[in-house]
């Protein structure tokens, strides 16, 4: 009996060390890089609006490096930065990581030993940076006139795909993972791979952010998720199976400044003013950009009377050519100079061109439009 209570104690004893181990304050990172002599590795915490340097080391030959951290409240998202190649992380219930990798290879053919998800946010982070060559490759040859616009915008989805194809395995298996929310994030030129406007997308965006509200209510992350995935279903008008509390919430206008013809700066918001507002992304260096203006017209000439107005953005880079094209338009036409760059695109994430939002009298977007065809039917039920 006294031997079973010694194992008894002993066993509560090793329990006791391992759960101490398991809440320790602080987590790990430490490696070996080949071929960094005299260079500088940095330890930074990629935050939800801005990425910090926690701390650095420079490598002697030998190539070691350790660093100590304090363990984040929520799981979060952290990288190795060398030279401009990223390797990416996170910081979980894992509190040792330990990387082997090569200066000239950093970012793509490491090693780690630590984590099952590291591993796959390493295979997303590889999903991610071979769309990003692919579309880059694309562009070149749309530039050059290579391939037609409707060629061009058909290859780029495929090449979105494929990423999507390998981020939701891992959104649809274990949503409440830091994997899961790594995948959905990932962007190309400062757009997201998953369309918060989409009504598939969408999905992937409640399931996420219905996981995070229930484990990490807390987190910044997930309230920050969790107003995303309501604003996609506001704007679907979709009662799907995501729970959010059903809270009732308007989306507030994501407001735009852009110069007109005149270089003006003209204001979304202005032009929304008291009115229903038919927000467009387009090219008019396209095929089909004559066809839309041609609906455009139609539908503005019938409802402006009646408070309908058109915001019309141009990502175009020839000037002269918009310039000469808008100059007999009547609606509001603005320009954003950064073209395929642009932020203003990014902000309402605008994949493909032509794209259509509508807006109402209270300067809430209400309604993605993904058929021209039906654009007049949706500006007469907003009216």
């Amino acid at each position: 009996m006294k031997y079973k209570m010694y194992r008894f104690l002993v066993a509560a004893c090793v329990l006791g060390m391992w759960m101490s181990c398991r809440q320790s304050p602080e987590f790990e990172v430490n490696g070996i890089i080949a071929g960094a002599d005299g260079q500088t590795v940095y330890l930074e915490n990629v935050g939800l609006s801005a990425t910090v340097v926690l701390d650095s080391a420079k490598l002697n030959a030998s190539g070691k490096f350790s660093f100590r951290q304090p363990r984040p409240e929520y799981p979060d998202f952290y990288h190795l930065r060398l030279n401009g190649q990223l390797i990416n992380f996170a910081i979980d219930s894992t509190e040792v990581y330990s990387f082997v990798a090569d200066a000239g290879t950093f970012a793509t053919s490491y090693t780690v030993e630590g984590s099952s998800s590291a591993l796959a946010i390493k295979e997303i982070t590889l999903a991610q940076l071979d769309a990003n060559q692919a579309i880059k490759r694309l562009r070149k040859e749309y530039a050059s006139g290579m391939i037609s616009d409707s060629l061009y915008q058909g290859q780029v989805q495929d090449v979105i795909d494929t990423y999507k194809k390998i981020a939701l395995k891992y959104i649809y298996a274990q949503p409440m993972s830091a994997t899961s929310y790594f995948a959905l994030f990932q962007q190309i030129d400062g757009l997201l791979f998953f369309d918060l406007y989409d009504k598939t997308d969408s999905r992937a965006y409640g399931a996420v952010a219905t996981s995070y509200n229930h484990f990490y209510p807390e987190s910044p992350r997930a309230k920050h998720l969790y107003n995303l995935a309501l604003q996609s279903l506001k704007v679907l008008r979709s009662e799907r199976t995501i729970d959010l509390d059903k809270i009732a919430k308007e989306v507030s206008l994501l407001d735009v400044e852009l110069p007109d013809i005149h270089g003006e700066k003209i204001k979304l918001s202005d032009v929304a003013k008291d009115k229903v507002v038919v927000l467009n992304f387009t090219v008019y260096q396209s095929e089909w950009s004559a066809g839309l203006n041609t609906t455009l017209g139609r539908i503005y000439d019938i409802y402006h009377a009646q408070g309908m107005n058109i915001y019309q953005i141009s990502l175009d880079n020839d000037t002269h050519l918009w310039k000469n094209i808008v100059s007999s338009l009547p609606w509001t036409c603005v320009r954003d100079p950064q073209s395929v760059y642009s932020q203003t695109a990014a902000l309402y994430n605008v994949k493909q061109l032509p794209t259509l939002f509508i807006l109402n009298r209270k300067g809430n977007l209400v309604k993605r439009v993904e058929d021209i065809g039906t654009l007049e039917k949706e500006v007469q039920a907003v009216l």
